[in-house]
């Protein structure tokens, strides 16, 4: 339907925690998750990398998720069911400060229960790139944002620091 504009490190709404969907197939909702298929789309396009987002960056605080990698996969109301105790350390970004990476630590392996535009309830385990990256996003449905999960004070890096020191390690969101 529409593309929205990004909302950015500073707006208060990011650390909001975000609303559950009560109403499926309300236009509200449909709205959303078509806004946020468009603004994912148009982000790739424009900066060359992006996974998934979350609707409170749209300025949007509802507890949806879009991830369009190899197909559109709207999570609604989606919550970390089990979190395995093995964690990774990657460098982390966020369309909300496109332009630096953090470094946090997230689990290895989660289970993630949702529900799906129908509202039926999905269940999905995940490792690797997927967990981080759904750990991210639900994240930001509960106020949370990277910088709030840095390792340390040294966590910090630009995107063209980060390309030019670390290319090889995983980038996330």
């Amino acid at each position: 339907m529409a593309i929205r504009e990004i909302i950015q490190l500073g707006n208060p709404l990011l650390w909001e925690k975000s609303e559950r969907v009560i109403s499926f197939s309300s236009d509200e909702t449909r709205s959303i998750i078509e806004d946020l298929s468009d603004t994912l789309r148009d982000f790739q396009q424009r900066n060359g990398f992006g996974r998934a987002i979350s609707a409170v960056q749209i300025g949007a605080p509802r507890r949806i998720i879009f991830v369009n990698i190899d197909r559109p996969w709207p999570l609604i109301n989606p919550e970390i069911s089990w979190a395995s105790s093995e964690q990774m350390e990657l460098w982390d970004d966020c369309f909300s400060f496109p332009t630096l990476m953090v470094r946090v630590l997230r689990a290895a392996k989660i289970r993630v229960d949702y529900q799906d535009i129908r509202g039926e309830r999905q269940s999905v385990e995940l490792e690797g790139g997927l967990s981080e990256l759904l750990q991210h996003e639900i994240d930001h449905l509960d106020g949370i944002l990277a910088v709030d999960r840095a390792i340390d004070k040294y966590s910090f890096c630009t995107r063209e620091e980060y390309l030019r020191r670390y290319r090889s390690q995983k980038i996330g969101a």
